[in-house]
Formats: structure tokens, C-alpha cells, sequence
């Protein structure tokens, strides 16, 4: 049997392993996706909309793709003391297209002071998730002398659905106090079962909680604080059932550039790797807080699996936000603190 058949079959079966799991799929570039990361922050940033764009491929030279795209837009209401947000998440995993679209609306809400902003927010949506059993290759398809033989059929027990649709939801909370922003999310709150067989198969909640601090270089510099240079570390951890993964790194920031460096835990989820990360920012208007984002990242697997069988995993983000010509209302309520946007 040709090598690549082999490794085609080997993976289908992990693939299914892990489906089994239900393991939700995490970005290196976490601070370029931050409504996904946490509810909390939805809306908070500078201005009133904000789009954010985020693509990943993940394994890219091994058989069956894993690729990830998540797209947010949410609206900054200060009268309301929150924002509303929209948040989209597509995958798909495997020579099977495991594929999984969710939807969901997002409404935060600040309270704080002068010297710190405490954020919550709660987030609610529908998720499908489908299979496509015709590409999956099951024994009694392969033979002995010739290998797997196309168009073959298979006397194989198919699950009883292959499409479902459930309820899911999430919330989190943020509190930047000086220099210094820690929160935490849940998501998959309510446990929906995704079983395609059946039988319950509840997917777990995937808590996640980061800690980032804000080190300015310039500080006793006289000019603006855009100019100055930045380094911020950061560590964001993740559980999910039995998997658990740590993102531990930092930032250099100076002006409308960041560069990081990363380590990712893989735990027993995955294998551990090294992520770089680039990222540009295009002032388009500072008055009217137009801004446009660019974020590239790279992972190279350092156990377990290696590059060479890999070729890493890759990341592009693009974000833009922008402040409304009728604006009536600008927020005065947390003028003298650092808000979570100042870290990112």
C-alpha cells in the first residue's frame, strides 16, 4: 500500500479520536482574535466598530486539512455602558470534513473608575457540525496485495446521523487595574450534545484564563505614549476535559509594530511548539480612530510531531475598526485607566 494511503487511513482514525474528544481548536494569535479568546471583550476597543478576520492551517503537509477561520464584528455602545458583537467560527478537520459553523451574539457591559475597568460577557449561539462519511476508508475497502481500491464500497456501520445542530453558550470577565489585565472565560456552558451516533456525547466546556502585563520602556519620556516601546508578556491557559494547553510569551511593541515569541504547551492534546508572530498596524485616521491590522504567525512543532512531517502551522489575522461620522456619545467614564486594547 502506497505511503500516502497509509498515512490518509492512520489519520482518519486519530481524526475520529479526537472528534471523540471534542476538543475545540485554540490561536497562537490569540490577541488578534479577542472576542473569541474572551466575551469580556467584546467591545472594548477604540471607536465604535470593529471588524476582526482570523485564518489558520494548522499541519499543513499532513494528510486530511485542519483549518480554522473565525470572524467577529462588534459595536462599541458607551450609553449603554457595553457592546453588542457578532461572532462566527468555521473548522474543518480531516479527509472526512468533520466541519463544525457556529454563530453567536455577544453583548458586554463595563463598570470601573479612573483606575481600573472590570468587564463582563455573555455570549449565546447555534452550532452545526456535519461529516461526510463517503471519504472515510473503512477496512474491509483495503486489499491485502493492491491496497485500497476506489469506488469500493464498505459493509461498515455508519452512524446514524451525519448533520446536528445545538444550542451553545459562554461567558466571561476581564479587569484591567493599572498594568496589569487577567480574565477568564467558559464556554460550552450548557454541555450541548453533538453526538452523531445517538447515544450522549457531551462536549466539555473549555475554561480559559490569561494574565498579560503592560512594561513600558519609555516611561519617563516626555512624548506620547504611541511612540514609546512596550514589552508585554503574556500566558493564557486553556483546559478542556483531559486536554490542557499553557501559551506562554511575550510581545515588543514600538509604534505600529509587534513582534512575539512564544511556547505552547501541547500537554496531552498535542505536541508542544515554538510560535512567532508579526504584526502591523496601519493608522488610516488617529482623530477618527480608523485603523487597520495585520497579524502573521507561524508554529514549529517541537516534540512529539516534527516540522519535517508537519511543516508547522500558520496563522493570518486582519482586523479594522473604525469611529462612526454621527458619533453623540464618547465614554468619559474610564478616562485615566489602561483598557484591554492597550495590551493588544
Amino acid at each position: 500500500m502506497k505511503l500516502s494511503k497509509i498515512l490518509t487511513i492512520v489519520f482518519c482514525s486519530l481524526l475520529m479520536h479526537f472528534a471523540a474528544d471534542a476538543q475545540d481548536h485554540l490561536y497562537s494569535q490569540f490577541f488578534n482574535s479577542p472576542v473569541y479568546l474572551n466575551p469580556a471583550l467584546n467591545g472594548q476597543f477604540e471607536g465604535d466598530l470593529r471588524m476582526n478576520l482570523i485564518y489558520r492551517n494548522q499541519w499543513t503537509s499532513v494528510p486530511g486539512s485542519l483549518n480554522y477561520l473565525t470572524a467577529s464584528v462588534d459595536y462599541n455602545i458607551p450609553r449603554f455602558g457595553g457592546g453588542l458583537g457578532l461572532l462566527f467560527t468555521r473548522s474543518s478537520e480531516g479527509t472526512a470534513y468533520l466541519k463544525k459553523n457556529n454563530i453567536a451574539g455577544i453583548y458586554s457591559y463595563s463598570v470601573g473608575s479612573d483606575n481600573f475597568v472590570l468587564s463582563f460577557g455573555l455570549q449565546a449561539g447555534i452550532t452545526n457540525r456535519s461529516i461526510d462519511y463517503g471519504n472515510l476508508i473503512f477496512g474491509d475497502q483495503i486489499d491485502p496485495r493492491l491496497g485500497y481500491m476506489p469506488g469500493s464500497g464498505s459493509s461498515a456501520d455508519l452512524p446514524q446521523f451525519n448533520n446536528r445542530y445545538y444550542f451553545d453558550s459562554g461567558a466571561g470577565i476581564n479587569l484591567v487595574a493599572g498594568n496589569f489585565m487577567i480574565g477568564g472565560a467558559l464556554q460550552h456552558i450548557n454541555r450541548p450534545n453533538e453526538s452523531f451516533t445517538g447515544s450522549p456525547a457531551r462536549l466539555p466546556m473549555r475554561v480559559t484564563g490569561h494574565l498579560s502585563y503592560r512594561w513600558d520602556l519609555d516611561v519617563y519620556s516626555n512624548t506620547d505614549e504611541d511612540d514609546h516601546s512596550y514589552v508585554i508578556p503574556s500566558v493564557v491557559i486553556y483546559k478542556q476535559s483531559q486536554a490542557q494547553s499553557v501559551n506562554a510569551g511575550l510581545e515588543y511593541k514600538r509604534r505600529s509594530v509587534s513582534a512575539g515569541l512564544w511556547y505552547r504547551s501541547g500537554g496531552q492534546s498535542g505536541p508542544s511548539a515554538i510560535v512567532v508572530s508579526l504584526t502591523f498596524d496601519l493608522n488610516i485616521s488617529r482623530e477618527g480612530g480608523e485603523k487597520v491590522r495585520f497579524g502573521l504567525s507561524h508554529d514549529a512543532p517541537s516534540s512529539k510531531l516534527n516540522y519535517g512531517n508537519t511543516s508547522g502551522t500558520t496563522e493570518g489575522s486582519l482586523s479594522y475598526q473604525t469611529t462612526l461620522p454621527n458619533r453623540a456619545y464618547i465614554d468619559r467614564r474610564f478616562d485615566g485607566a489602561k483598557r484591554c486594547y492597550d495590551f493588544y
